[in-house]
């Protein structure tokens, strides 16, 4: 598994009691929904991510740097990826990749509430929340590392990203769901 550095100070450096974390393909998933002309809800997910995660369970830190690959885009229809690829939507021409980077692990006394951070999308920079579902490490014992990870959410404002097609009979409103897990390296 390649390691991504997307904050070289921190992948250099590192924390003090910081421990580092692949992000494990198999089981990390970004995936988002919008309503569809009031009717129905549509789907899709990204099936290429990757990354790498810093936590200190200890001092309460952590950094986490993201890096989806748009064209892996995938609605379950092979036409409508097309559309969401194209510059009505994503542009993955223009802008083959969307990165989040968090400046704030979140925590109600040990537990993780939530990651602020920054998200890159058609060549954009926007400030954004992660709100935390749920968080958890444990020991795996078919690899025998420890992983942590957990379901966040945020719902978006696609036009502040400059995303306008359809509006508004497509809603400006699109939840991203973020189901991630780090396996603990070294």
């Amino acid at each position: 598994m390649k390691r991504l550095c997307l904050i070289p100070l921190l992948c250099l450096a590192g924390y003090a009691q910081a421990a580092d974390y692949a992000v494990d393909p198999d089981h990390t998933y970004v995936t988002f929904e919008v309503l569809h002309n009031g009717t129905s809800t549509v789907r899709g997910r990204f099936d290429t991510i990757d990354g790498a995660l810093q936590f200190d369970r200890q001092a309460r830190t952590g950094t986490a740097a993201i890096q989806i690959d748009m064209a892996s885009i995938s609605s379950g229809s092979p036409g409508f990826d097309k559309h969401l690829q194209g510059a009505d939507f994503f542009d993955v021409a223009q802008h083959p990749t969307s990165i989040f980077k968090s400046t704030a692990f979140v925590f109600d006394g040990d537990a993780l509430t939530a990651v602020q951070g920054t998200l890159e999308l058609l060549g954009q920079v926007h400030p954004v929340t992660l709100q935390a579902v749920r968080f958890n490490c444990y020991q795996n014992k078919r690899i025998q590392r420890e992983v942590c990870g957990g379901d966040f959410q945020v719902d978006l404002q696609r036009s502040q990203w400059g995303m306008n097609f359809g509006l508004p009979g497509i809603p400006d409103t699109v939840r991203l769901q973020i189901e991630i897990e780090g396996v603990r390296q070294g």
